[in-house]
């Protein structure tokens, strides 16, 4: 059975990871710019305040993970009022070393593992959109064992570490958001695939991409009349079912042009275009160019970083 969620996780190309210890104790605060990357933790032991811009704030306890998909700017806090330290989350270096926030000497009142990796995929902005802006979970240890699996694997330079890496990321993206309950997430791909009814389209469009869809067409794979699917789509993922099918095509294509070695005739015909030209039309519409200029640019970026490395 097609997994959308794999689908689009295998498609965001998560990489490099950058991981680390983090504690705090008595009074101390710290402010992060927007990074825009997926950043994650889990909370070891004690707790601590988490303020994420346009969330609530949260009180994270040990057990809990958060997952930011693109990283928005926030504040992380004890429970005693403190100026917060200011940290250019793109311009600061990452540490090397475990980081200790507030009083140095003893025991410390909350201890986490955190960290974030990069999305590789151009398309990330469009695919992340379809992801909650922050996941909190808690009492899944899963989870915790997880981060501190990438932790190590991290922090080492073991033969294979690279793909392990990549492996482990993609299970802990998976992991975490298959953890979010179904009423726990606003619009967007998670919210409906807990629809049953939803869920139906959503695999159908990724299982056949390359088929002449309609919103009746996938009405009625879902079992519903064609208006209320349309208004039940469009509240449940936050976009129209077109809208989500020209984005899932263009992202299939982007991700088939990349390779270098297949002609547009292919591509088209594989995500339901009828012809290269017709399927010209809509990309260079989308994307802002033609589709064999997106080729040649993408694998010219492939030929500069396989000769940096």
């Amino acid at each position: 059975m097609t997994d959308p969620l794999s689908d689009v996780i295998r498609l965001l190309r998560p990489q490099a990871v950058f991981s680390k210890g983090i504690s705090g104790a008595g009074r101390w605060a710290v402010r992060y710019s927007e990074f825009g990357q997926p950043g994650f933790c889990a909370v070891i032991e004690g707790r601590c305040r988490l303020a994420v811009d346009g969330e609530p704030p949260v009180t994270l306890e040990a057990g809990d993970f958060v997952l930011l998909p693109a990283t928005p700017a926030f504040t992380m806090s004890g429970f005693e009022p403190a100026t917060p330290v200011l940290i250019d989350s793109k311009r600061s270096p990452a540490p090397l070393e475990d980081t200790r926030y507030g009083r140095r000497d003893g025991p410390p009142d909350v201890r986490q593992f955190g960290g974030y990796f990069v999305f590789e995929s151009p398309d990330a902005a469009l695919l992340v959109a379809l992801l909650p802006r922050m996941i909190h979970i808690r009492d899944v240890p899963r989870l915790a064992q997880l981060v501190r699996i990438v932790g190590e694997e991290a922090s080492g330079e073991a033969v294979g570490r690279d793909l392990i890496l990549t492996r482990l990321v993609e299970i802990l993206l998976v992991e975490a958001l298959r953890s979010v309950p179904g009423g726990g997430a606003g619009p967007g791909l998670l919210r409906g695939l807990t629809d049953a009814r939803i869920a139906i389209a959503l695999r159908k469009m990724h299982g056949d991409a390359g088929r002449s869809w309609t919103v009746s067409a996938l009405a009625r794979e879902a079992g519903m009349s064609r208006s209320a699917f349309f208004d039940r789509f469009a509240r449940t993922v936050g976009v129209r079912p077109m809208e989500y099918l020209q984005t899932w095509r263009m992202a299939v294509a982007k991700n088939l042009l990349r390779s270098g070695d297949i002609a547009l005739d292919e591509v088209a015909r594989q995500i339901g275009y009828g012809s290269a030209s017709t399927f010209s039309t809509a990309f260079s519409r989308q994307v802002g160019m033609p589709p064999g200029r997106y080729m040649r640019s993408a694998t010219g970026r492939k030929d500069i970083a396989r000769a940096r490395a």
